[in-house]
């Protein structure tokens, strides 16, 4: 398995790296179905993705499409989905649609629905139950974790020479929806027995779960169940072919009720919890819907876990929320959700049914496609001129990250000088300002990103002025710089800005008095 997809950490950060190289997922991720149909893909899909300028797509694969019957598998749509990606010269992130996603047991097969004595549900606290299988049937977790190790043996034998398939999400959403735990019998007594020794042991408590957490039991008790069956499924499959593997998180939102979102899903406030039980995870990623960007990439970084964005916000803010998220939080990837309908003709098909949004508590606005496809793909363009340079100011402190939140700019400090940046007014339709820089030496630096002015400021209480060597306008090419016009006079005196679009400066300054 040499050069097998695999993280390395140092300097503070991790690095994915693919066939010996790193590797940063300018990613999307195509709606829940359209990896079901090769024909659909080839018709509907592709051509949109090579409007984007991304490297790497992140697609579904079904248990129930896979093994129709119990022991019976079936790899063709996993096999013509790699071949797609390779005649593509994309990388595919595979979504294993197994025992759950989005809080339900939607894609398990016929056989598994339909056997719900030996596969189990979760139940309400009336004891009614729900359509989501408890992760405590032994049964279920059983059958997953086997249909999960034979993908992974099949992608060993199908994959392993090019590597087409650079990580494994297992599951999706996890969690149970409707209630804070199963009240299934099998639940209720687990529930009432000794929490395990592990979790009592790092959190320091001791008892029945409801003595253990008091009101947080429900929560931190389903957090566990489900990190274990996890841990059970993804194990499984790594024996066969350790490729990364990560879980994703609904997140905690209004009204702050586990249950309104997926409890027991690796929200960031059990991520501990998940840690403990889940070892062959590599990380925990967020899916970003919520308007509070930049509070969701802070909370995914604690205790050094690596910040992937396997599901962004489909509206214009994810053409500059990229920049931040690589930029100040060395993100290994991005991905909006939906790529495949970014353009006008596709996007006026249509949006989400709100009603559905609504019984969800799903932020209806992170859904709205406004123009996205433009926006993102400049910025993808942008971006993958440029990895390599990324790559190399990774955890150095010489690159950060920007974006507008309801204020007007912000001061960044470097080695000489402090960069001042100016936010752009916000405008329906188009991103919000956001960017990163990295600083080249102490006097020049790369501004990338959109919608802001630069200035740069001495030092406080240093009395020099600054003055400008070089504004110049321009693009990456392979990590060359590209330069286009040289920025002086009017155009550099007063106002040095990018607009609406992604683009990038190189500026050189120096100090007089």
């Amino acid at each position: 398995m040499k050069h097998i997809p695999h993280l390395v950490s140092g300097n503070g950060t991790s690095t994915l790296y693919v066939n010996g190289e790193p590797y940063l997922a300018l990613g999307g991720e195509i709606h829940n179905s359209s990896a079901s149909n090769l024909a659909y893909m080839q018709e509907k899909v592709w051509p949109e993705v090579r409007k984007l300028n991304l490297n790497t797509i992140i697609a579904p694969v079904y248990w129930e499409l896979i093994e129709p019957e119990q022991g019976t598998f079936d790899f063709s749509l996993v096999e013509g989905l790699i071949e797609q990606a390779r005649a593509e010269n994309i990388r595919l992130v595979l979504l294993w649609f197994g025992l759950w996603k989005n809080g339900k047991s939607s894609y398990v097969p016929s056989w598994v629905k339909r056997d719900y004595v030996t596969y189990f549900r979760a139940c309400y606290a009336d004891g009614s139950p729900s359509d989501t299988i408890s992760p405590l049937c032994e049964a279920a977790v059983t059958a997953d974790a086997a249909a999960f190790k034979r993908l992974m043996a099949f992608l060993k034998a199908f994959d392993e020479g090019t590597h087409t398939v650079i990580m494994l999400q297992v599951e999706n959403e996890i969690g149970f929806l409707g209630s804070e735990r199963d009240h299934s019998a099998t639940a209720n007594a687990v529930f009432e027995a000794e929490v395990p020794k592990q979790a009592a042991e790092a959190y320091g408590v001791q008892g029945s779960w409801q003595q253990a957490f008091g009101t947080n039991a429900g929560e931190w008790f389903m957090a566990y169940h489900y990190a274990h069956a996890v841990e059970r499924i993804a194990s499984a499959g790594s024996e066969q072919y350790p490729l990364p593997m990560f879980v994703n998180a609904w997140l905690e939102q209004y009204p702050w009720r586990p249950g309104t979102y997926p409890s027991g899903g690796p929200v960031a406030k059990v991520m501990k919890m998940w840690k403990l039980a889940a070892p062959t995870l590599c990380l925990y990623a967020p899916d970003i819907y919520l308007s509070s960007f930049a509070d969701v990439c802070q909370e995914y970084t604690q205790d050094g876990n690596p910040l992937f964005i396997p599901e962004a916000r489909r509206d214009v803010s994810s053409a500059a929320n990229v920049f931040y998220a690589i930029g100040k939080h060395d993100a290994l990837g991005f991905a909006p959700f939906g790529i495949e309908g970014f353009f006008p003709e596709e996007a006026a098909s249509g949006g989400p049914d709100f009603s559905i949004m609504m019984a969800l508590n799903i932020d209806f606005s992170g859904f709205i496609v406004n123009g996205t496809g433009p926006y993102l793909a400049a910025s993808y363009k942008l971006l993958g001129g440029m990895l390599g340079l990324i790559q190399q100011n990774r955890g150095t402190g010489k690159m950060t990250g920007f974006i507008q939140q309801n204020d007007s700019g912000c001061i960044l400090s470097f080695s000489r000088y402090d960069v001042k940046l100016s936010y752009k007014r916000a405008v329906e339709g188009t991103p919000p300002a956001g960017g990163l820089v990295i600083e080249l030496s102490d006097e020049r630096f790369i501004f990338a990103g959109i919608g802001f002015s630069v200035e740069l400021l001495p030092k406080q209480g240093d009395r020099a002025k600054v003055g400008l060597i070089r504004v110049d306008e321009g693009t990456f090419e392979q990590d060359e710089w590209v330069r286009g016009r040289v920025l002086n006079g009017d155009e550099s005196a007063y106002r040095i800005a990018v607009g609406d679009y992604a683009s990038a400066l190189y500026i050189e300054a120096y100090s007089y008095k």
